[in-house]
């Protein structure tokens, strides 16, 4: 299990307090539970990915939203979003818009299942498994 630590994107610090925690393994999320949250897998998926790909990776605090995951690597930087399914305008909504507040010209990410293209504003949609597949 690895504590990931939350990231003042404004104020430009790691804050101290609410960390969340992510399993190495997946699977094991199973042990806990009969229900598999996809969404909640999905996203430790692509920690566990970000990691593997020499990112270090904080969750992005704004005043009115949640960025699932900043990652930096060197002097690269990106900004992640991850959900099951962009299913309803409210879900494209709420993943696009925690960029709302972010002022800086990195790389903007939402990652879902989903095949067709919902790309907006600059900000980059991709399918998961495409994502994934990238080297």
């Amino acid at each position: 299990m690895n504590k990931i630590s939350r990231y003042d994107i404004q104020g430009k610090r790691i804050l101290s307090t609410l960390e969340k925690y992510y399993l190495t393994d997946v699977g094991l999320a199973r042990i806990h539970s009969t229900k598999i949250h996809l969404g909640a897998s999905l996203e430790n998926i692509i920690y566990n990915e970000l990691i593997s790909r020499g990112y270090e990776v904080h969750i992005g605090i704004l005043r009115n939203a949640e960025i699932d995951f900043i990652a930096q690597r060197g002097n690269q930087k990106e900004y992640f979003q991850v959900c099951y399914m962009l299913a309803s305008e409210e879900t494209i909504k709420r993943e696009f818009g925690a960029f709302n507040s972010v002022k800086d010209n990195y790389p903007k990410y939402v990652l879902s299942l989903d095949k067709f293209d919902f790309s907006q504003d600059g900000i980059i949609h991709k399918n998961i498994i495409d994502w994934l597949l990238e080297t």
